[in-house]
């Protein structure tokens, strides 16, 4: 069951209405089995999954806060991560690993064959073992005492809004508000409903209708060239956007509805002015997962520089490969480590050239300058992240600066435009799109989200194309 489908217009119709009609002590049992509904649609079997990493970290986390034994403590803590990560590694990656022992063994001339189990992803598992794992944390932490009601431990690992995709929880933020008391709150509700039909406008009207323009291009790399291949890279990162930050603003609108505040967990990415500032503003939930459970256990920036930059190299890394069983989001995760730590090298090399050239007397052009810098590296690394191979990525490089010298001025042309729209100031402030809107006249609200729905229902309700990141 997808957000962009009737299926969950029904369902979410369903629950929301029994959820107000049901007294509050109950609310999280049919929230729970309404969770388990929802991934069943999907493939019943693999709802197993789910309750065993559940039941795991239940006890786990019970049996660490029982104990003073910090080797004990530690031990607990591996049985929650090679429980959690063998079965991530068992259904994502064994057969990726498998494979590429297979290509170096075919290199070397021998003849041995690595078995593979061609198992099915199931749909969520990095974002839900994620949720999981960071419960066990805190608590091997001591930040949190561990969940005595063990429906509502299971509620936190498999919450539908955010279940599939995002944005990973805190356990110390969302499990308190699953036993907090919420009445119909006709304001919050609106906003929330205002946010889903903006995610799913984002989704289905721009994420939707720009992948076809991306995959004519990356799908058929041999045959695209030039701007046809710079604008379809253009496009997938905006596709990614609309589609990634769509979901989210459907998960926090319907959660908002019911009386849930989900984490926000994207603040206008393409407006960075730096790599470091960029993952700060992009899947927010994702990247501060990575800081707390392994850039800062790994050291952080507490040691040398060269420790410092080996720890964020180590994670970028894994971020690339959590994203996906593909050398692509690996080089993708690695490109962005050494866009990070360059950025770290070169800053005050940076500030002192726009002092020289005087470019700092001019906030205004040095804003654009960062963001359109920025902008860039990030649209680069993104071939990485969508070609199907690494072939086609490099054939894609390739191929993107034949152009003719017509070709090249309207790239030129193309690049003051977006140079132009980086530093406008409406831009720089952010506002949720609810608060915005909240703030325009009655008829301004009105036809829009009419255009808005009509929209939707012309382009999405038929396709009902998947989320990119369910695939994670």
């Amino acid at each position: 069951m997808i957000f962009n489908s009737i299926e969950f217009l029904i369902f979410f119709s369903i629950v929301l209405t029994l959820y107000f009609l049901f007294s509050f002590h109950w609310r999280w049992l049919l929230l729970l089995g309404a969770s388990y509904y929802f991934y069943a649609a999907w493939k019943p079997v693999y709802l197993i999954l789910i309750v065993y990493s559940t039941l795991v970290d239940y006890f786990v986390g019970h049996r660490i806060a029982q104990t003073d034994d910090v080797k004990h403590k530690k031990r607990l803590l591996l049985i929650s991560l090679v429980s959690n990560l063998g079965l991530l590694f068992t259904f994502k990656y064994l057969d990726f690993f498998s494979q590429s022992i297979q290509s170096v063994i075919n290199l070397a001339g021998w003849s041995f064959q690595v078995p593979t189990i061609d198992l099915v992803l199931p749909v969520g598992i990095s974002f839900y073992t994620f949720q999981t794992l960071s419960y066990t944390f805190e608590v091997y932490k001591g930040n949190i005492q561990p969940e005595k009601n063990l429906g509502i431990f299971a509620l936190f690992v498999s919450f539908f809004p955010q279940l599939v995709a995002g944005p990973i929880e805190r356990p110390q933020h969302l499990l308190p508000q699953f036993k907090a008391q919420f009445q119909f709150d006709s304001k919050r509700v609106k906003s929330g409903f205002r946010l889903m039909l903006w995610g799913m406008f984002k989704k289905v009207v721009i994420a939707d209708q720009l992948a076809q323009q991306v995959n004519a291009v990356y799908n058929d790399p041999e045959n695209a060239f030039g701007l046809g291949v710079i604008f379809a890279t253009y496009a997938f990162a905006f596709q990614i956007f609309c589609d990634f930050s769509g979901y989210s603003d459907i998960a926090i609108g319907a959660a908002r509805v019911m009386g849930f505040d989900l984490k926000l967990n994207f603040k206008l990415p393409y407006l960075a002015q730096s790599i470091p500032e960029f993952w700060r503003r992009w899947h927010i939930s994702l990247s501060t997962w990575f800081r707390d459970y392994l850039y800062i256990p790994l050291g952080g920036n507490r040691q040398s520089q060269r420790r410092t930059y080996l720890n964020l190299m180590i994670v970028f890394v894994v971020s690339g490969l959590w994203h996906g069983a593909n050398w692509t989001f690996v080089v993708w995760g690695f490109v962005h480590g050494l866009m990070m730590i360059g950025s770290l090298l070169t800053r005050n090399l940076w500030q002192k050239l726009f002092n020289l050239l005087k470019i700092s007397q001019f906030p205004a052009l040095e804003i654009r300058f960062k963001i359109f810098s920025t902008f860039h590296l990030v649209v680069f690394a993104w071939i990485f992240f969508r070609a199907n191979s690494m072939s086609d990525a490099f054939t894609l490089i390739r191929h993107a600066v034949q152009m003719t010298s017509q070709d090249a001025l309207i790239l030129f042309l193309f690049f003051i435009l977006i140079f132009i729209l980086c530093g406008l100031t409406p831009l720089q402030k952010f506002r949720e799109f609810g608060e915005y809107f909240q703030s325009k006249p009655p008829q301004a609200r009105w036809a829009f989200y009419i255009i808005c729905t009509l929209l939707i229902l012309n382009f999405g309700v038929t396709q009902e194309i998947p989320f990119i990141y369910f695939q994670f």
